[in-house]
């Protein structure tokens, strides 16, 4: 199926399965005249990367793990999960670490104003 076809199967824009294959993410085939060819095989990929993404990984760890994930081998399979699940888990950590910043600098603020509305009065 051609970009267009693909990214309303697919649900992902044109310009982001572009951004995938870009990023090495997804290879679709071509047509004779150069355009995308995208088999369901790669459709099915998409779904698993924008699933990945909206979890909040980044790029770099979803092409590490993506092969693993979706060539339906079990080869090496529990290994990878192992550094990938430890990776993951690094991530998590460094963004609960910035929440907690983000979340004490959000209760410093509402000190403030609720200081800053009571002298107000």
């Amino acid at each position: 199926m051609k970009i267009g076809e693909a990214s309303r199967v697919s649900g992902v824009s044109a310009r982001s399965l572009r951004h995938y294959e870009d990023e090495g993410l997804i290879v679709p085939g071509r047509f004779s005249n150069g355009f995308r060819d995208y088999c369901q095989s790669t459709i099915d990929r998409v779904l698993v990367i924008r699933s990945l993404l909206e979890s909040g990984l980044p790029v770099r760890l979803i092409r590490e793990v993506l092969p693993s994930l979706t060539d339906g081998s079990d080869a090496g399979t529990e290994v990878v999960c192992a550094e990938f699940l430890h990776e993951v888990q690094g991530y998590r950590d460094r963004l609960a670490a910035r929440i907690a910043v983000l979340s004490d600098q959000q209760a410093a603020l509402d000190t403030y104003l609720r200081e800053a509305r009571r002298t107000d009065l």
